[in-house]
């Protein structure tokens, strides 16, 4: 199954990264790639959303469930309906004599066992694009007030 893991350092309070990183909703309003996401329900550290998201040009859209671990700075996801037949992964914050660190790890099947061969190295690069992307942004948000992306 592919995987595709991203991160990106930044010089940013690793508190202030995690709250931005906690703040999904507000994604599509600074990274190009996303154009939607909405919370459907968080109770406790269990959220569930739902996400329209740009890949090489097709609008890929799926639900998440995620489990938020405050203490580790750590949500793991999975999808449980979407474009996908597969797609799990997760987000970490973590702090090291670098700066503070954000990465973005993804396992995914596309779901079409004849073309997987062929279909599978395409999205992993698409999809290590747009992770990269998001990161880069999302470490932009955390030490800026960025303004809001056009639509």
């Amino acid at each position: 199954m592919p995987t595709v893991t991203t991160s990106h350092t930044t010089q940013e309070d690793p508190a202030k990264v995690w709250e931005t990183l906690l703040d999904n909703e507000s994604y599509p309003s600074y990274m190009a790639e996303v154009q939607d996401i909405t919370v459907l329900r968080w109770e406790g550290d269990v959220r569930v959303s739902k996400w329209l998201v740009l890949l090489k040009g097709s609008e890929l859209e799926w639900e998440e469930e995620e489990f938020v671990d405050h203490d580790r700075r750590r949500i793991d996801f999975r999808q449980i309906d979407g474009d996908l037949a597969y797609f799990t992964g997760y987000w970490q914050v973590s702090v090291d004599e670098r700066g503070t660190t954000v990465e973005l790890h993804v396992e995914f099947d596309i779901g079409i066992p004849m073309m997987s061969d062929l279909l599978n190295p395409v999205a992993a690069r698409a999809l290590e694009d747009n992770s990269r992307a998001m990161l880069a942004h999302l470490g932009d948000r955390a030490g800026t007030a960025a303004p809001e992306r056009q639509r």
